[in-house]
C-alpha cells in the first residue's frame, strides 16, 4: 500500500478514494488487487464464514493456552476473564480456556492440525493443548 502511495485520506487514497468531502467514498481498486494478491482461500471442508472464524478463535486460543503454559496467565479462569472483559472474546464461549473444554482439546489440535497443514506454522498447538489433548483433562473442573 505504502509503495502504491495509497496511504488513506492525506493521499487522497487508501482502501477508498478520497474525494474531499464527508459521506460516499468508492473502493480503491488498486488496494482491491493488493488485497487479491495475498487473500488467504478457505479450507474446502469448511464453509467460508465457520472456516474464517475457526482460524480466528483457534490461533487466539493457541495463544492464551501457550500463556499458560509460560506462567504468563495463573490460572486459566485468570485467561478466561481476561478474555472476555479486556479483550473481546465473546462472552457466550466464555473464553478460550471455557472454549476449549467445551469444544473438546482434541477437536481443537484437530482443526489446528488440519489448518497447520494448509496455512503453516502459526497453526501448531503449543505443548499444552497436545497435553490437554491427550490426557482429555480439561481447564475447568
Amino acid at each position: 500500500m505504502v509503495d502504491k502511495k495509497c496511504l488513506g485520506r492525506k493521499s487522497g487514497k487508501g482502501c477508498y478514494i478520497y474525494s474531499g468531502g464527508k459521506g460516499e467514498r468508492s473502493l480503491n481498486p488498486e488496494a482491491q488487487d493488493i488485497f487479491k494478491k495475498f487473500e488467504i482461500k478457505p479450507v474446502e471442508s469448511v464453509g467460508a464464514d465457520e472456516d474464517l472464524q475457526l482460524r480466528l478463535v483457534t490461533r487466539f486460543v493457541n495463544e492464551a493456552v501457550m500463556s499458560l503454559q509460560d506462567g504468563v496467565l495463573r490460572s486459566a479462569l485468570e485467561g478466561d476473564i481476561g478474555a472476555v472483559f479486556g479483550l473481546g472474546f465473546p462472552p457466550m464461549k466464555g473464553g478460550p480456556f471455557r472454549f476449549v473444554d467445551t469444544m473438546g482439546a482434541q477437536k481443537v489440535v484437530d482443526i489446528m492440525r488440519k489448518y497447520e497443514a494448509v496455512y503453516g506454522t502459526p497453526f501448531t498447538p503449543c505443548q499444552l493443548l497436545l497435553d490437554m489433548a491427550k490426557s482429555g483433562d480439561k481447564f475447568h473442573k
